[in-house]
């Protein structure tokens, strides 16, 4: 037998074991202390989803904004209070951000069967995954073993963390390279975007920087005009009104990428990523084959899904996921 293989097999156990007594993430993390907690999760995001369309895009993005503060802990989920007065989420970048009461919901039906055996961080995380695969996407597989936080970050850590509405191509890749990611994993992990909408509050950023007609990125005038009339300066509505991010914004798939090369990107990196040599590539890649994407970006979330957690004996695990 090849040593090449044998070796592999050994390392394959070791992790799976590893993982198995809550020193690290394994794939079968949770098959004796409670087996049934995907399909838990799974079971529950069905009619959720089906009563609130928008819940995938909010999940999603609930998970990649705690992901990128303090790693993958479930922080984000934390509400102020006199211990924390200015929670992770008391910051700008956090604006517009849902659904974390939906994590609660899971975290009660997990907690019925199996009394403090599943992190909040790995139910956020199992609910971003299924947002995705219910809405059309691809089925990830993801580790788990995370453990939740001891310590809610700032609101001062959280605008320092997080991408700014308005960053660009070169914002983009140093952020998603701090994962671990490549370029074509980077160009993928935006591709979440083809769920959900922009608020206005957002497009304004962009249009606000330039005349009109001079834009960056690539925008025909008939787009920009209709960012224009949808989101007017100086609207008090802004933080309350949004425009859809692609023409099939509940469906998880390629369009986003479609989009941007019709010149229709809403946000900056949407534009600015068709006329970039190092993305633009990858862009076309993508808008021509789905397939292609899906793979690249269920390796990019099981990237970011392993930022920063905290495993073994780091951490805890909460019995509720709004309170440490």
């Amino acid at each position: 037998m090849d040593p090449r293989a044998i070796v592999a097999g050994i390392c394959l156990l070791l992790f799976n074991s590893i993982g198995a007594r809550g020193e690290g993430l394994s794939y079968n993390f949770y098959e004796a202390s409670c087996p049934q907690a995907e399909d838990i999760v799974r079971a529950a995001l069905g009619p959720i989803f089906l009563s609130d369309p928008t819940t995938p895009a909010a999940l999603l993005r609930l998970m990649f904004h705690d992901c990128q503060v303090q790693g993958c802990d479930a922080s984000i989920l934390v509400d102020s209070s006199e211990a924390y007065a200015s929670s992770e989420m008391a910051s700008g970048r956090n604006f517009g951000v849902r659904k974390r009461e939906t994590i609660d919901i899971l975290k009660a039906l997990v907690e019925a069967e199996c009394p403090q055996q599943v992190s909040c961080a790995d139910i956020l995380v199992m609910a971003a995954q299924e947002a995705v695969h219910l809405s059309g996407g691809p089925e990830i597989k993801v580790p788990l073993g995370r453990r939740d936080s001891i310590v809610a970050p700032s609101s001062k850590l959280a605008d320092s963390s997080l991408p700014a509405a308005n960053i660009g191509v070169d914002g983009a890749l140093q952020v998603f390279s701090k994962h671990g990611m490549t370029v074509e994993e980077s160009v993928a992990i935006l591709g979440a975007h083809t769920l959900g909408v922009t608020h206005c509050l957002n497009v304004l950023n962009r249009l606000n920087e330039a005349g009109e007609g001079q834009t960056k990125g690539a925008i025909t005038a008939g787009f920009e005009a209709f960012l224009r009339l949808n989101c007017p300066q100086g609207s008090s509505a802004s933080n309350l009104t949004f425009v859809l991010n692609d023409p099939t914004a509940a469906a998880f798939d390629n369009h986003y990428y479609k989009n941007a090369f019709g010149g229709h990107g809403v946000l900056q990196v949407d534009a600015e990523m068709v006329m970039d040599p190092r993305t633009a590539p990858v862009v076309q890649l993508f808008a021509d084959n789905e397939a292609y994407f899906f793979e690249a970006f269920s390796s990019a979330f099981v990237k970011l899904s392993r930022s920063g957690v905290l495993t073994g004996d780091q951490g805890v695990v909460r019995k509720t996921c709004n309170a440490i």
